[in-house]
């Protein structure tokens, strides 16, 4: 385990920013940032907290995920519709390189927080919009989830058994990718903010990110008029490639990507003759022929336990890996050795443990500095950071702006 260390250790320490986002894609984007050292303000309505504070396990009325999705974020509450959240807000992005907002198209402009007044007052200010489909088009005013960007990139159509219905994932998989085309893109601004001395708007929309990431299935489309069929746990691509029962009652994940590979495993499993067969030389072709191999591979792998056949694997130098679930991942060394999981004290529930930054630095190394925070614990803090005196808080505070 890695505990979270001094916090001048972040590449991005001195950074600013300002989360005004919800589920999930935005406050991901500013998780990241968060973690590499960036300072977070995490904006949320004084009466209506984020609704990723009730999603998911909580243990003693405390919401789990929040601790993850939260951490390094400093927590606020400002009615950004009210005279005194426009206000403070106002105050807050004059002082920020990065505000990030999901709302939908027209909203900040409706409170009179567009980017024209944002950047009057801040010209170099990174202006970073999340929402389901983009800031303009046909779409742009309808409600947008990750779910809806899992079903309209194609990734749904093509997940799942072949004679099965299109499979969603059990998680947020397309804000996920989203929180790294967004952080990714708030970077590639900072940048040209680094010549230009201006800030600009990233426009992020959910169903793209996604869409990047699935291959060439609009190529696919263009020049053959076909698209990629339901294989399971199949690949089109190679074979033999799949999830495999272990006499131990266990799972095990093997793929064939290089030609040597597939050479390796069905030598392994005692089938070497199916390297001389002449469809074996491509992984297209071994993927017409996946029932023998995974008859093969399969029957080999059934008569031994997981241990054993991931040593046999690894012997061999052939690609395999055990199905993990949370308690797996918690004792793997290999996760052990990177210092994936980190052990951090929070406040409400003790020792917690969470999966870290996304890479390592050999310089900057990301860092944990806190769990996510309790709804507007620093809110007076970070007012009176801005210059507002205890008596305009309370003001603010009494007629709800805050």
């Amino acid at each position: 385990m890695t505990v979270s260390r001094d916090p001048a250790a972040g590449a991005l320490a001195g950074l600013r920013v300002v989360d005004a986002s919800t589920l999930f894609a935005g406050p991901m984007a500013a998780m990241h940032l968060g973690d590499m050292g960036a300072d977070v303000i995490k904006v949320e309505h004084p009466r209506r907290p984020d609704p990723s504070r009730g999603h998911g396990a909580a243990k003693d009325g405390v919401n789990l995920w929040w601790k993850t999705l939260g951490r390094n974020k400093r927590a606020v509450t400002i009615d950004l519709g009210s005279d005194g959240g426009r206000e403070v807000f106002l105050a807050l992005a004059a002082t920020a390189d990065v505000v990030i907002e999901n709302f939908r198209p027209g909203t900040l402009e409706r409170w009179g927080l567009s980017y024209d007044v944002l950047s009057a007052r801040n010209p170099r200010l990174v202006l970073a919009r999340v929402t389901g489909f983009g800031q303009f088009g046909p779409y742009s005013s309808r409600p947008g989830f990750g779910t809806l960007a899992e079903a309209m990139s194609g990734f749904a159509a093509t997940t799942g058994e072949p004679d099965g219905p299109p499979t969603l994932p059990p998680f947020g998989l397309a804000d996920g990718v989203a929180s790294l085309a967004t952080a990714y893109a708030v970077m590639v601004a900072l940048a040209a903010r680094g010549t230009t001395g201006l800030g600009q708007v990233v426009d992020t929309a959910i169903i793209e990110p996604i869409l990047a990431m699935l291959g060439p299935q609009i190529t696919r489309w263009d020049q053959l008029r076909s698209v990629q069929p339901r294989t399971g746990n199949r690949s089109i691509n190679n074979a033999p490639r799949n999830t495999y029962r272990t006499v131990d009652g266990q799972w095990v994940a093997v793929s064939t990507s290089a030609q040597s590979v597939a050479e390796r495993v069905v030598r392994l499993v005692g089938r070497p003759d199916l390297v001389d067969e002449p469809w074996f030389a491509r992984g297209a072709d071994r993927a017409k022929h996946a029932d023998e191999l995974d008859e093969a591979v399969g029957g080999w792998i059934a008569q031994r336990t997981r241990d054993e056949v991931v040593a046999a694997f690894e012997q061999a130098q052939a690609a395999v890996a055990p199905i993990y679930d949370a308690a797996d991942i918690v004792e793997d060394p290999q996760f052990r050795a990177l210092g994936t999981i980190h052990e951090i004290e929070d406040p409400e529930l003790g020792p917690m443990l969470m999966q870290g930054p996304l890479f390592r630095l050999s310089g900057n190394d990301g860092v944990i500095r806190f769990t996510g925070r309790p709804h507007g614990a620093d809110t007076d803090a970070v007012l009176r950071e801005l210059g507002f005196s205890a008596e305009r808080v309370a003001e603010l505070r009494d007629g709800g702006a805050v």
